[in-house]
């Protein structure tokens, strides 16, 4: 049983949110209360990110709308307590998004929170990406915020793309060292060009790193992502009948 944590209290939304947010803004100070009470109680979000929640969490996420085409799929890898997946279905209702994450207490909220904000262009799985390959379709765009190094998040997300998709992921001050690092197991995953951008220039004191790759006519990795998902399945099964971590 997970440890109870006092909830912690939330701090107004700063001016900029209502700008970012725009008509969703109602919403965004509900998911903002959502994870400052239920998110923290139930070990989502630690209470010290509580008084930085919009600068460093909301905000940096929602951001990202500004590098996403219109009207695409997005799936958003390791969700977590929904970012950057649900600040950006609030600031981009053309989007049709699924929020993949393998934690039954995470997809749990995911699925309370998206109810609880009418968000009828999300959708909530649970699963780990690399078992997702072939049962999800495929997307236009994958999108992540502190899941992995750059090379083994590639390596989950980039065979869940369909053909000339591109992967969104938040980074921090270490985007190009990362970059630079992961070049040959992306190129061996299938894509063709990548880069480092910045979101929210106009909003944010600082803002958002995003890693942009790109992948070409035949994303790579669906082979080898089948072969970790049979991996992961069969050492499932042998420690205990295929239970999953809450």
């Amino acid at each position: 049983m997970d440890p109870v944590i006092e909830a912690a209290e939330l701090p107004p939304a700063p001016e900029q949110a209502k700008a970012v947010f725009g008509e969703y803004f109602p919403q965004a100070v509900r998911y903002a209360e959502l994870l400052a009470d239920a998110g923290v109680r139930r070990g989502l979000i630690g209470p010290r990110e509580v008084p930085r929640l919009w600068e460093r969490h909301l905000l940096n996420c929602a951001v990202l709308s500004e590098v996403v085409p219109a009207d695409v799929s997005v799936c958003d890898v390791g969700s977590g307590a929904g970012l950057p997946g649900i600040p950006l279905a609030l600031t981009r209702p053309d989007l049709r998004i699924t929020l993949l994450e393998p934690l039954l207490r995470r997809t749990t909220f995911l699925e309370e929170a998206v109810r609880e904000l009418g968000l009828e262009n999300v959708t909530v799985a649970r699963g780990r990406a690399e078992e997702m390959v072939g049962k999800l379709p495929q997307v236009d765009v994958v999108t992540a915020r502190a899941v992995a190094p750059l090379d083994r998040l590639a390596g989950w997300g980039l065979p869940l793309l369909r053909q000339r998709g591109e992967m969104l992921a938040l980074k921090g001050d270490t985007a190009e060292e990362e970059l630079a690092a992961a070049r040959d197991a992306l190129h061996k995953l299938g894509a063709v060009e990548w880069s480092v951008v910045q979101a929210g220039e106009d909003v944010l004191e600082v803002p958002s790193t995003v890693v942009r790759v790109l992948v070409g006519e035949s994303p790579g990795g669906v082979k080898a992502a089948a072969r970790r998902a049979k991996a992961v399945r069969a050492n499932r099964s042998a420690r205990g009948g295929g239970r999953r971590r809450r």
